[in-house]
């Protein structure tokens, strides 16, 4: 098993990071490998929202969707795929950090095959493209406005 947990501080409020980050059409914004995403559903995100996800990881072009599986407005979001070579599950969650946001990104997967043995290098891909995406979202959220003092 995959389990790669990273975090960052954004000196923006929570529900400005989680309402950005928690956004699917927002994703190619801050995740340097996703190229597109499209909503298989309409409406707001609910548990049970459907996301088609394309990506470049380990120089191969990757189309998935994800399923919501836990939303806590604010809070938390789960969202889970088993398609592709990586099922993975990934979750956002969002807590107050003195008037700023503790943002945490956390993936899991139980790869099979020869994804199985390929762990450990996988993981360290994972943990370095996952602190990439978040240092971004952070850039991009605090150069929105004046930071929190």
């Amino acid at each position: 098993m995959v389990d790669v947990v990273t975090r960052i501080l954004i000196r923006r409020p929570r529900a400005e990071v989680a309402d950005f980050a928690g956004d699917p059409d927002n994703a190619s914004q801050w995740y340097v490998n996703i190229h597109a995403t499209q909503r298989e559903d309409s409406g707001p995100l609910v548990v049970g929202s459907r996301i088609a996800f394309t990506a470049r990881f380990l120089a191969r072009d990757l189309s998935y969707t994800y399923e919501i599986v836990e939303l806590v407005p604010g809070e938390r979001l789960v969202m889970r795929t088993s398609q592709g070579p990586f099922p993975m599950q990934t979750a956002y969650q969002w807590t107050d950090a003195d008037g700023a946001t503790l943002m945490t990104l956390r993936n899991t997967d139980k790869p099979s095959g020869f994804s199985r043995m390929a762990g450990p290098v996988m993981a360290l891909l994972m943990r370095r493209a996952m602190r990439k995406d978040l240092q971004r979202l952070k850039a991009q959220l605090e150069a929105r406005q004046p930071q929190i003092e």
